[in-house]
């Protein structure tokens, strides 16, 4: 039987600043809540209606702290990842919740456009990092070098092995 596609790829505004901490083993992680928007026309009464949906995405890593260091709430981000489900207990009770666990973040946007606006942002609408594995300094690099020096590509393949083990996820 063949493999499912567990897949995410969301387009939004976060509606808060990231939350950054980190594990007891000394894995940073980062879990932002960001809102995306869709349009439609309703039949019924023919007027133009917005629907809001919220997502928790988690980023691990390097990726995280760089999330700490430059996004902001109001900040566009694009994410890829994939669907987790996970279930506790609190209080007698079962929670569950399913967040987007982040693969890829690109901080989409300027300065301007709220978030970031520290003076440390990236002076490049390109995002500061791509993925979760790589050198995640080369992008906070990317404001001190040249514009007639582009980075070198970060490793495709480095992608697909994030470095995190089970026994890291605090959960």
């Amino acid at each position: 039987m063949a493999e499912g596609i567990n897949k995410v790829i969301l387009i939004g505004t976060l509606g808060f600043d990231p939350d950054h901490r980190v594990t007891s083993s000394g894995q940073a992680v980062a879990t932002m809540r960001m809102v995306t928007n869709e349009t439609y026309n309703d039949r019924a009464s023919g007027q133009r209606k917005e629907i809001s949906e919220w997502h928790r995405v988690v980023v691990w890593g390097k990726t995280a702290d760089l999330v700490k260091q430059y996004l902001r709430k109001g900040r566009q981000v694009y994410v890829e990842g994939k669907l987790r489900t996970r279930e506790w207990e609190k209080d007698g009770q079962k929670r569950t919740t399913t967040e987007v666990m982040a693969q890829r973040v690109i901080f989409l946007g300027g300065r301007a456009e709220g978030g970031g606006a520290r003076g440390d942002a990236p002076r490049e609408e390109r995002p500061a990092y791509h993925g979760t594995g790589g050198d995640a300094a080369a992008g906070a690099r990317r404001d001190a070098t040249s514009d007639s020096e582009p980075p070198a590509p970060p490793d495709a393949f480095k992608e697909f092995s994030d470095g995190i083990d089970d026994d890291d996820v605090p959960f």
